[in-house]
């Protein structure tokens, strides 16, 4: 049987390989690849370019609809480019198709029907993870018959419309839910200066609260109608929570805050991005009992002895964004270096502080420096690259760096010089970005050595942005050349920041 076995592969070898006077000619297709590796790279490609490739040939068809390649499936056109237009092909989509093999599932709201909702209960086991997307609805379909609902979801994000009622809805699925961990409520949050438009609160906050005890995270984005009295009822109900995150919901004060740390004492992250808090609220929640790791008080206008009694308090800080804050200034950070508890601090945003100076960031970069993972110093015209070349040495463990600003500068950026700075100093660096404006940036034609320098120690930088000028088409071709397309972009498409260091940043995550 050896014998037979070594023949077979030789005439294999023979077939793939023209042996004709000595000379070998690989003679293989894409089209002799088995069946396996071809589904490895179909797993590689959207869905969109999947059901492309369908029309192929009946053994890319086939591979094509493999279920393995549907376990995590968006359905909405502006995401996925899928358009699924009839009912009933959807129905036949998530019996034969999606089957048993459905995790994740993203619906627009003409495909949130009653009948859909029953097919993937009793079709789509393993589902676990659901994106409902109410936000252009103008009317709701009739759930009044509905009857069964996904029961082992562990997330679910529901985007809201500002008009459309949910309680006729939600009211269905109430009973299915209680397995739900992770919770987005999505908002059609908009930056106006005056609300002329009357606010409805469009879906039952307390009672989904109640539907909802196992909650670990939860993120209520940019909800024009939440305030502390929310806040405080998924305070009541859910003592697992870990992560709280209600990001420009502007009518959140911080009222709830005390409450919220007396019940639930595992809360680690609090992200609380353009809301309204008042500095006394914030002085009075008992900061030093709380397990609190990753704050973010970005454009919050709190006051200096506000901030200062915060970041003295806390306990164990390891993430913080505090940008865009007129209060923040050289007493609060020699406050936090000196009296608080900086030693666990891994990731510091501190964007657009115009009253923090260059000496007080460069003493307290001086002293914890070695332990940041990431910094965003950006927006702040008077910190150039003199400031991070001289600190660079000490960010040897970073993985993120944004800085720059587009402001115009009366100084030119010497970005070859830091460029050299930064391969040099940060080898495990993922994501970089310099925001100065093109007109700032100085380089000399021998700048290529630095960029090959960078490109070439930093192999882990998967991201790095840069203004749309002639130094980014300098330093794009570079990357391209040594086919790491995707790495350079442009600002107008591309922001970095230290969220990526979040604990909870996948949980958080939401389309």
């Amino acid at each position: 049987m050896e014998v037979w076995g070594q023949l077979a592969q030789v005439q294999e070898a023979q077939a793939l390989f023209g042996q004709d006077e000595g000379t070998k000619r690989f003679r293989t297709t894409i089209d002799k690849l088995p069946d396996k590796v071809l589904l490895t790279i179909f797993t590689y490609l959207p869905h969109r370019e999947v059901c492309r490739l369908a029309r192929t040939c009946k053994k890319w068809r086939n591979i094509a609809y493999d279920t393995r390649l549907w376990s995590h499936v968006s359905l909405r056109p502006e995401i996925s480019g899928l358009h699924v237009t009839s009912m009933d092909f959807l129905l036949h989509l998530i019996s034969q198709r999606f089957s048993q093999s459905l995790r994740y599932l993203e619906l627009p709201m003409e495909l949130i029907t009653h009948t859909v909702l029953h097919e993937l209960a009793s079709k789509c086991p393993n589902l676990t993870h659901v994106l409902l997307d109410f936000s252009t609805a103008m009317q709701l379909h009739d759930f009044n018959d509905m009857q069964a609902f996904p029961t082992k979801l562990r997330y679910m994000c529901i985007c809201l419309s500002e008009v459309i009622f949910m309680e006729g809805f939600m009211r269905k699925i109430y009973n299915f839910i209680n397995g739900v961990e992770i919770l987005h409520l999505i908002g059609t949050y908009e930056k106006v200066e005056e609300e002329e438009e009357e606010i409805y609160e469009v879906i039952n906050i307390h009672k989904l609260k109640a539907a909802t005890p196992n909650l670990r995270v939860v993120n209520l984005y940019g909800i024009n109608f939440v305030d502390d009295s929310h806040i405080e009822a998924f305070s009541s109900n859910c003592i697992q929570l870990e992560c709280l995150a209600v990001n420009y919901c502007a009518k959140v004060t911080g009222s709830s805050l005390t409450t919220l740390f007396q019940r639930c004492r595992k809360l680690k992250t609090l992200l609380m991005n353009q809301t309204s808090l008042q500095s006394e609220h914030v002085m009075a929640v008992d900061w030093e009992k709380s397990q609190l790791q990753e704050l973010d008080i970005t454009a919050t206008d709190l006051s200096t002895e506000c901030l200062t009694d915060l970041l003295t308090r806390i306990p164990a800080l390891r993430w913080l964004s505090a940008g865009q804050q007129d209060g923040f200034n050289d007493s609060v950070l020699r406050a936090f270096s000196e009296r608080g508890n900086a030693k666990h601090l891994v990731s510091l945003d501190l964007d657009a502080l115009d009253n923090l100076s260059e000496e007080a960031l460069l003493k307290f970069i001086n002293k914890f420096g070695t332990q940041f993972r990431g910094i965003c110093l950006s927006g702040m015209p008077h910190i150039t690259d003199q400031l991070w070349v001289s600190v660079l040495p000490l960010l040897k463990n970073a993985k993120i760096l944004v800085m720059g600003t587009m402001d115009r500068l009366s100084t030119k950026i010497h970005v070859d010089q830091l460029m050299d700075t930064i391969a040099h100093n940060c080898a495990i660096l993922e994501r970089l970005e310099l925001r100065w404006d093109p007109e700032a940036l100085r380089f000399s034609d021998k700048g290529q050595k630095a960029i090959d320098i960078i490109r070439v120690r930093c192999l882990k930088l998967s991201c790095l942005v840069l203004t749309d000028g002639r130094y980014y088409e300098i330093v794009k071709a570079n990357f391209d050349r040594a086919d790491r397309n995707t790495v350079v972009r442009t600002t107008t498409n591309c922001r970095v920041s230290t969220s990526y260091l979040l604990n909870f940043y996948k949980e958080l995550l939401f389309n």
